[in-house]
């Protein structure tokens, strides 16, 4: 196994988590991961050595989740009734009320505040590393993270008191839900 498999093959955990936060769905979260590994693979020798490959595998994730949504708009995709996924909640568990109600918040987002939301909240990263994945100026980043976190806000019925609740909420909410949902 060459040194830049290995390196890839440390990524896998957090493009998985993006890819299912991205998609909301563990099936198509894993061939999207899948596709994003594959053509990873068959464009190594574009990759520079020194370069964030993070950044690079993320570019390469988004791109190829974009290309899906428009083929599925395009073709048109249907979904058979027992499919659907289908969202239980225990009896008096706040927690998991407060995910639903988050995920649910996090899905009305348009999809470019979602991507940066998830990108900056879920992933950790850096404006510029945002940026650099979905090619767009750092300006926009801090604008649509901006909106993005002002929608959560309203959506959530948060007051203004607490503007980093619901960036806590995003962050610790997503790790542990999306890591149960791993396991």
């Amino acid at each position: 196994m060459s040194d830049l498999s290995r390196l890839i093959e440390g990524e896998i955990p957090r493009l998985r988590r993006y890819a299912r936060a991205l998609t909301r769905d563990i099936s198509r979260a894993d061939d999207l991961v899948q596709s994003c590994l594959t053509r990873a693979l068959a464009k190594q020798h574009l990759w520079q050595p020194g370069t964030d490959l993070r950044a690079w595998l993320f570019t390469i994730l988004h791109n190829q989740h974009v290309n899906d949504v428009r083929r599925s708009v395009r073709e048109g995709v249907t979904i058979a009734v027992e499919e659907a996924p289908v969202l239980s909640v225990p009896p008096g568990a706040m927690a998991a009320l407060e995910l639903r109600d988050l995920e649910a918040a996090i899905a009305k987002l348009a999809p470019e505040q979602r991507q940066v939301i998830l990108l900056v909240g879920l992933e950790g990263m850096q404006y510029e590393e945002v940026a650099l994945i979905l090619g767009i100026p750092i300006g926009t980043v801090r604008s649509r993270l901006s909106r993005g976190r002002e929608q959560l806000r309203r959506l959530m019925d948060m007051d203004e008191e607490a503007p980093d609740r619901a960036a806590q909420a995003v962050k610790q909410t997503a790790k542990s839900d999306l890591g149960r949902r791993a396991a």
